[in-house]
């Protein structure tokens, strides 16, 4: 068996986002929330996840909402790149899903809370051990708490878990152990298929579940991963080399009028520092412009040389909205309205 791997975006949802998932979700917000305490009995699944029906259209995987015990909701995300902002992007999306209960004119105390669990698979918290972590609002001399229990945020940190198959103890243990490895396992472990949760998550993990629409929009998403992550290694690399070069040219040019060992010090840290930035720019115009070829076709110069005069954060925004691009009309748009804001 081939299990679909569900730290990708598409995957997760299915798995977890689906009509008739609220089982397989309970147990896994009951292990990472509260220890596995059965603190969530039901829960209401909020725009469930459908089959992709057009090709070329993205869905939005990026959250599954769902309603919990106490009237709370909570927003379950899993990143697997670690972009720029993606900590404030957390944030945003907690307080807006806390600020859009009430309409205009209603009152504050129908608010209610918020909880945003986002699993990552890369660490957030290079200073913490711990694999789960908890955060919420706190006076910050003395820590006491400021409305606790209205907004939460939980982190689960994929790389800090490292346990073995055999030494799964708990039910977040084995949890955390499915979203690390399903991928690269081939049958169900009877450690995992021992909770009726879990094996009815593997059985709609299993890649010959799958129509031939679903298998196509998974492909696509984790080339676009990997495509990313190959960007973001090779622009670093890149910045890096012609940081060095520039600096080391900027740095002699600097220390003949300053004096050659503040120069080229100077010199040689601005360098490296504009290199990486133009380098970094560069690896993301390139892979934007590839991702756009594969949706719309081939780009005219014309449409490359402004793709290319975007800012950093313009060219992220690109990079999320491409895949809802259906044809190169759709871009010129996009780049038109957007010009229009600088």
């Amino acid at each position: 068996m081939n299990f679909i791997n569900p730290k990708t975006d598409f995957a997760f949802k299915k798995i977890f986002g689906s009509a008739d998932s609220k089982d397989i979700l309970i147990s896994f917000l009951n292990a990472l929330l509260y220890e596995a305490q059965p603190v969530i009995e039901d829960l209401e699944i909020i725009d469930p996840y459908l089959a992709p029906k057009i090709k070329g259209v993205k869905d939005t995987y990026l959250d599954v909402k769902a309603k919990i015990s106490g009237s709370k909701t909570v927003i379950i995300e899993m990143q697997v790149l670690n972009v720029e902002s993606f900590e404030k992007r957390i944030l945003y999306n907690a307080t807006k899903a806390y600020s859009v209960q009430l309409k205009s004119g209603e009152n504050y105390n129908l608010l209610n809370p918020v909880i945003a669990l986002t699993i990552t698979d890369f660490q957030m918290f290079e200073h913490l051990e711990t694999v789960i972590s908890r955060f919420c609002i706190k006076e910050k001399n003395n820590l006491v708490d400021y409305l606790a229990d209205e907004l939460e945020f939980v982190f689960v940190e994929l790389p800090k878990f490292d346990k073995t198959l055999a030494e799964l103890e708990t039910l977040t243990d084995k949890w955390i152990y499915f979203m690390k490895t399903a991928r690269t396992l081939r049958s169900v472990p009877e450690e995992l298929g021992n909770v009726p949760e879990l094996r009815k998550a593997f059985t709609i993990a299993n890649e010959a579940n799958l129509d031939p629409d679903e298998l196509d929009d998974l492909e696509r998403r984790e080339i676009f991963i990997q495509d990313q992550r190959g960007a973001i290694t090779k622009a670093t690399r890149i910045g890096i080399e012609q940081g060095i070069r520039q600096g080391i040219e900027q740095g002699i040019e600097q220390g003949i009028e300053q004096g050659i060992e503040q120069g080229i010090e100077q010199g040689i840290e601005r360098g490296i520092e504009r290199g990486i930035e133009q380098g970094i720019k560069q690896g993301n115009v390139t892979l934007i412009v590839r991702q756009l070829e594969r949706s719309v076709g081939v780009l005219s110069p014309e449409l490359k040389t402004r793709i290319a005069q975007l800012s950093a954060q313009q060219l992220e925004n690109l990079g999320e909205a491409l895949l809802d691009f259906a044809s190169v009309s759709d871009l010129t748009t996009w780049l038109q309205a957007h010009n229009n804001r600088q």
